[in-house]
């Protein structure tokens, strides 16, 4: 019989920031051979300054016997998200969702989702939106057994990649995930 140590869900803070890059760059490790180098580069630039930059709603962070196994940024907008008005919208939009590769298959992608989705309905948005694209496609399974439908008006495309938006509905059933 195995146990399992406690998963606590919370703000990440300053002294997390070494911690927290890490855990992106590693759990996102995994395209560096799909993508060309200098879009890999550049991706990872991204992941390492997500920290600092930006000015999300959040930064959470999934911890187990004190070190990060997880996070995402929650954003207000896709304004805030990606300085993309153009996208029309107005509602909180998680990015950067991240888990460790030796955690993986735990639960704990759900429970960050979990949590993005009782601030945001905390903050009185009725829905929840995010972007993935098709090499992501655990990420994508995991979006549709949660219940997130495409949203096509939002796709954008990055370079030649089509970066697919989705969004769940903030109603009793997004609650039960």
């Amino acid at each position: 019989m195995s146990t399992q140590a406690k998963i606590t869900i919370r703000d990440a803070r300053e002294e997390d920031y070494e911690s927290f890059v890490q855990l992106l760059v590693e759990a996102y490790g995994q395209y560096a051979d799909v993508l060309p180098d200098e879009r890999w580069e550049q991706y990872k630039e991204a992941l390492q300054g997500s920290f600092r930059e930006g000015s999300p709603i959040a930064r959470i962070v999934a911890e187990q016997d004190d070190k990060l196994i997880g996070s995402v940024q929650l954003f207000a907008s896709s304004e805030e998200a990606y300085g993309r008005s153009d996208l029309l919208i107005a509602n909180p939009v998680i990015r950067y969702l991240a888990v460790s590769p030796q955690t993986r298959g735990q639960g704990i992608a759900t429970l960050l989702i979990r949590e993005s989705i009782r601030r945001s309905r905390e903050l009185g948005a009725e829905r929840l939106n995010l972007h993935t694209s098709d090499m992501m496609s655990a990420a994508v399974r995991l979006y549709e057994h949660l219940g997130f439908e495409r949203a096509y008006e939002t796709d954008i495309y990055n370079g030649e990649t089509l970066v697919k938006g989705f969004r769940i509905e903030l109603n009793e059933a997004a609650l039960r995930i």
